[in-house]
């Protein structure tokens, strides 16, 4: 009799333990990640139509997880650009594809590990002639 109620016993802690074992919930990974790092412009278009002089086009995207703004740095683009020299950005509503350069400029993206997209709709004013610059623009970047 001692031995069937120590086997129950047993049995109820084996439930036990691995009904508590179980799998940890998935952590979500940090937007932020792929995104930071040197980026190397190789395709710039507005309107669908390929622009001249972002060759030497550099983007340095920096920041720390958990902050809600970044800074980002824009090397090597042409004099008139929808780019000025350097500012901030931050994630917008959905982190995997929207973030906000400059605290009103959505921009969408796509990001992996080699290559980063950047689309968005320039018609602001400031760091160069606005009429030469506005337009759709997409961003086609290698790390």
């Amino acid at each position: 009799m001692l031995k069937r109620i120590l086997f129950v016993v047993a049995i109820g802690m084996m439930v036990f333990t691995l009904i508590d074992c179980k799998k940890d919930d998935a952590v979500e990974p940090d937007p932020l990640a792929p995104l930071v790092g040197l980026w190397n412009c190789t395709k710039a278009t507005r309107g669908g139509v390929a622009q001249d002089g972002y060759d030497s086009f550099k983007l340095t995207l920096s920041g720390t997880s958990g902050a809600s703004t970044f800074g980002y740095v824009a090397a090597g683009r042409p004099a008139l650009s929808p780019w000025p020299a350097s500012g901030s950005w931050g994630f917008g509503t959905n982190t995997s594809t929207d973030i906000v350069r400059d605290s009103d400029l959505p921009v969408s993206y796509s990001v992996t590990d080699t290559q980063l997209e950047l689309t968005f709709t320039y018609s602001g004013s400031g760091f160069a002639r606005v009429n030469e610059v506005s337009g759709t623009w997409v961003f086609t970047f290698t790390k």
